[in-house]
């Protein structure tokens, strides 16, 4: 079977590889998979991946690959197409209209609508509502990354087909990429119990919350707190660490392109955000056996923790209530046969079946052993 993948712009986390993942899944079993990539940003480089065929269009814009992606389609007789993102989704599902190809079309989308959609005359967000109406017919599966996003969508789109399917976050490489070695070798000699977090250091992950309310855990408890990630909001939340006088407790270390291999070496994770589609970094920390503590945020926290089965679901924007919890979660560790569970609906085989029974295909075939 013929696997297409299409992607707008290439990173090294987030939608950019949770769909390489699905892909290694179906290279395993021995299906072929081309990856079609709008733009790969200056100094980053798709990483070789045995197995798939990376197409590079070199459109910065989604709007300009409308023709690449039609002339491919032309070209070629994918089995299954796999889209991710609702603006490329669009120009996907209107090249498969206008090349009367005879795929599968399975689109996903990854944030919640509210902040896709709009109904304000006339505007961009308009347009694609408009736009994705008139094309989404032509998908065979429209997918959301979590349950509760399809009921957002429901509210979008009344009488639309959305469904669920997860990311794939437990694969094959997970075990090896924990074993990874860090550069840090102050966090593998770590003495005091460790709290982390990842995540795009921006207003929507909550980070000055979790800042304020390791402050607070730290009055009764000795414990380090480690940030993976960057971006805009890293001056201020280093002038708050500094205000705050926990420079030598909290850290922010930038990205990290394998976080598993420092979520096995602490005690508890944290997300603060107030919004999300379905954080992924949830079950990596719980693969790698962290106590969880997360806000009550729209969408996915809730659903990946089962209403609070596995981890503490606490209130957003209440850096107490999250202070509160990170110290139970350090004294009162959740157990690795809790975990067990919490991750299964994320591993490898169980996405793959879920895809199987959106498209009506059978893909779990025999594991090959190229990657």
């Amino acid at each position: 079977m013929t696997i297409l993948f299409f992607l707008a712009r290439f990173s090294g986390s987030g939608v950019p590889l949770a769909q390489i993942r699905l892909a290694k899944s179906f290279v395993r079993r021995g299906h072929h998979v081309d990856f079609f990539i709008g733009y790969v940003p200056d100094g980053m480089n798709i990483p070789p991946v045995t197995g798939i065929n990376f197409i590079h269009a070199n459109k910065k814009r989604v709007i300009n690959l409308f023709f690449p992606i039609a002339k491919f389609l032309r070209a070629h007789t994918p089995d299954i197409v796999f889209s991710a993102e609702d603006h490329l989704n669009a120009i996907v599902l209107f090249a498969a209209i206008i090349t009367n190809s005879k795929a599968k079309f399975s689109v996903s989308s990854r944030v919640t609508p509210y902040d896709t959609y709009s109904n304000t005359l006339l505007s961009k967000r308009w347009f694609l509502k408009k736009i994705i109406s008139l094309v989404q017919h032509r998908a065979d599966a429209l997918v959301c990354v979590s349950k509760d996003m399809v009921a957002q969508y429901k509210t979008i789109f009344p009488d639309s087909r959305h469904d669920y399917a997860y990311n794939v976050i437990y694969d094959m490489d997970s075990e090896s990429k924990k074993m990874e070695p860090i550069c840090e070798q102050w966090i593998s000699d770590c003495t005091v119990p460790l709290v982390i977090s990842a995540g795009r250091l921006a207003q929507e992950k909550g980070f000055s919350d979790l800042i304020t309310a390791f402050k607070i855990v730290r009055k009764s408890i000795d414990a380090s707190l480690v940030i993976l990630g960057d971006g805009p909001l890293r001056e201020k939340l280093e002038l708050q660490i500094r205000n705050y006088g926990l420079n030598a407790n909290v850290h922010l270390i930038g990205f990290r392109e394998n976080p598993l291999k420092y979520f096995i070496k602490s005690d508890v994770f944290v997300l603060s955000s107030y919004v999300e589609g379905l954080p992924n970094v949830l079950v990596e920390a719980m693969m790698c056996g962290c106590s969880i503590v997360s806000t009550d945020c729209p969408t996915g926290p809730r659903e990946v923790l089962q209403d609070g089965e596995f981890g503490t679901i606490v209130p957003m924007r209440a850096p107490e209530a999250m202070a509160s919890a990170i110290s139970h979660a350090l004294e009162s560790p959740s157990s690795n046969e809790l975990f067990a569970s919490a991750i299964k609906p994320f591993m490898e085989e169980n996405v793959l079946a879920r895809h199987g029974q959106l498209l009506g295909e059978d893909f779990l075939t025999p594991i090959h052993s190229v990657l």
